[in-house]
């Protein structure tokens, strides 16, 4: 009986670009154990798919949308040979460098575009004996740059007027609502703030809520299908506020579900906010914020 287990260096199992990816492969075993070979095997990919609604519009898709390997890197650990009874640890180092022609992005789990990079081990073994495997996620990062330029605030207004795709705009109820949000460009590793004041409404309010938005684009030149997904849903107010008082807006970004903004040929990540205004009747009210992350210097 023998087990196999990978472990990194690093606890945080983060690295960025140009790093060595460092650890140990751990083969435990009662008894001695023969084998065909240990392999380690560095992958870097970005999964890209079509929503069920995008499906079969485009037969132009199913080409652009295969795999886009960035990191491809195998490497034989150890010859055929055995393994003493008990633990033996075997050392490895990796440079986390992409494919020629490529850039590494940072590790993004979406709905349609995913990018995720791993080590995986194999250990052969003879005839009758099951091969072993282990595979470890490990996570990239750009490196952080200098902070954008001085935040400039967005200041909105969401009244009857304001509001876009409205069918009867007579029976929406009388309402007028004011804030502001801290930038437009966000720094991911620090919340995105502001506030917000209701200063009328006739309807009694219900909810006030705070959504973070992920926009995903999968496409080509002959077309593209665009999909927005809820990351996460904040409430910042329950019931009916009291009228001109600033409520505070902060979300915090989470990890591995957000990344920096990005933009590719074959694909895009971007991100939206939408401030959600929920009444009593239960009429819905949205306002929408695209925003840019970057990953900038604490």
């Amino acid at each position: 009986m023998a087990t196999l287990d990978l472990k990194l260096k690093r606890a945080s199992k983060t690295f960025h670009e140009g790093d060595v990816v460092a650890g140990v492969i751990v083969v435990q075993s009662k008894g001695e154990i023969q084998h065909n070979g240990v392999t380690l095997v560095m992958d870097g990919t970005v999964n890209l798919q079509l929503s069920a609604r995008s499906v079969g519009l485009f037969e132009a898709f199913y080409n652009s949308l295969k795999p886009v390997q960035l990191i491809d890197y195998s490497v034989d650990i150890v010859k055929p040979g055995k393994f003493p009874n008990g633990k033996t640890e075997i050392p490895f180092e990796l440079p986390l460098k992409p494919k020629s022609n490529r850039t590494l992005y940072e590790t993004y789990h979406g709905v349609f575009v995913n990018i995720q990079y791993t080590l995986k081990c194999e250990m052969k073994r003879p005839l009758l004996a099951k091969d072993l495997a282990k595979q470890l996620e490990f996570i990239v990062e750009y490196r952080p740059e200098n902070e954008p330029d001085a935040a400039k605030p967005v200041s909105f207004t969401v009244s009857p007027e304001s509001l876009e795709k409205v069918k009867e705009r007579a029976k929406v109820p009388r309402f007028h609502v004011q804030g502001t949000l801290g930038s437009a460009t966000c720094s991911i590793t620090k919340a995105i703030s502001g506030e917000l004041t209701v200063e009328h409404s006739d309807v009694a309010i219900k909810s006030i809520e705070l959504q973070l938005v992920r926009v995903e684009t999968c496409g080509c030149a002959e077309g593209y299908a665009k999909d927005a997904t809820e990351i996460q849903n904040i409430q910042i107010a329950d019931g009916d506020v009291t009228r001109g008082v600033a409520i505070p807006i902060h979300m915090i970004f989470p990890r591995l579900f957000t990344c920096p903004t990005l933009a590719t040929k074959t694909f895009k990540v971007e991100f939206e906010v939408n401030v959600v205004i929920v009444l009593q009747d239960d009429h819905l009210i949205t306002e929408n914020f695209p925003i840019t992350l970057k990953r900038c210097l604490d």
